[in-house]
């Protein structure tokens, strides 16, 4: 796919609570079509932005759009969950804000190619990064059924779990699951008539599942809320914008227990435990698209933009 243009989420917002300094240190860590980091360079002089993604053909558009900053900017071809070597290996001691979008982006979704889309055919693979090993594939065709009711019912929250699980085995003991349009057909078959007759596609929970399953999308979000935070200068910023419930009450909680500070129990007379707060939440509910944006780009409706700030 040689078009990789991705419409930017919150693109104010996110600017906004970075609050960019022209000689700050910044990380974009899901850096796709370099919407946001495109803004946050142009307001760099002395600064410097590292860009960092793991599907190389991302990270090669997004090169191509960061040339005229080819001066301030480093791209880094990772999983923004390595934020800690990653800067290690740059000696960069820390930094004075963090992006991440947690969004898949419109290219990975419309490249019916990748597997992610449940509107066009082509083999199972929803790989975030291509030199992954793990695909659609696998998980479909030789995970136990146990655990495929599991990231169907967890990563999903897919009522109908148990069902699609089900069905998903049945079909594979007669032949290997090839295709998405393959299973599109095999969810639809487990699913009720009421189901099917809903507004949003049957096959909506169940792909996004699989997907957060082969790219691990939780596990990272869990790894970067502990080592984020640790790599910021005082005063700097960490904005995340999340997607789903999963991701969001992840971050959520890892930012809240940041600014929390103190572990006593509530019924300790005073502190024993000696833990500071080590953030401030600058936005205490979750930022979200105005009317005008989401006439622009639907896909922005679930968004949500947390921000918190190193003391």
């Amino acid at each position: 796919m040689s078009e990789f243009h991705h419409v930017s989420v919150l693109l104010e917002e996110c600017i906004e609570g970075l609050r960019i300094q022209p000689d700050g240190i910044y990380v974009d860590g899901t850096l796709g079509g370099a919407g946001h980091s495109s803004r946050i360079a142009a307001l760099l002089t002395t600064g410097r932005l590292i860009g960092i993604d793991r599907d190389p053909v991302a990270l090669k558009a997004a090169g191509e759009r960061l040339k005229p900053y080819a001066d301030r900017v480093t791209l880094v071809h990772s999983n923004f969950g390595e934020i800690k070597q990653i800067l290690q290996d740059l000696n960069i001691e820390g930094v004075d804000g963090i992006l991440l979008d947690l969004g898949v982006s419109s290219p990975q979704l419309d490249d019916g190619s990748r597997g992610f889309s449940y509107m066009a055919d082509a083999p199972l693979d929803m790989r975030m990064n291509s030199e992954d090993s793990l695909t659609a594939h696998t998980v479909v065709n030789t995970w136990p059924q146990e655990e495929l009711k599991r990231i169907l019912y967890t990563y999903g929250e897919e009522r109908y779990a148990p069902q699609i699980a089900a069905a998903i085995c049945r079909r594979r003991e007669e032949k290997t699951i090839e295709t998405t349009l393959e299973l599109v057909d095999i969810i639809r078959s487990a699913m009720p008539a009421a189901a099917l007759r809903e507004k949003q596609h049957p096959a909506k929970r169940s792909f996004q599942a699989i997907r957060i399953a082969v790219n691990d999308e939780l596990g990272s979000v869990e790894k970067v809320m502990r080592d984020a935070i640790p790599a910021l200068n005082p005063g700097g910023r960490l904005a995340i914008i999340t997607f789903h419930s999963l991701e969001d009450r992840i971050v959520k909680q890892g930012m809240a227990e940041a600014a929390r500070g103190c572990t006593c129990p509530p019924n300790f007379p005073v502190c024993v435990c000696g833990n500071k707060p080590k953030v401030k939440i600058i936005s205490r509910k979750p930022i979200t698209s105005t009317d005008e944006e989401l006439e622009r780009n639907p896909r922005a409706r679930s968004a949500k933009l947390r921000v918190c700030e190193k003391i």
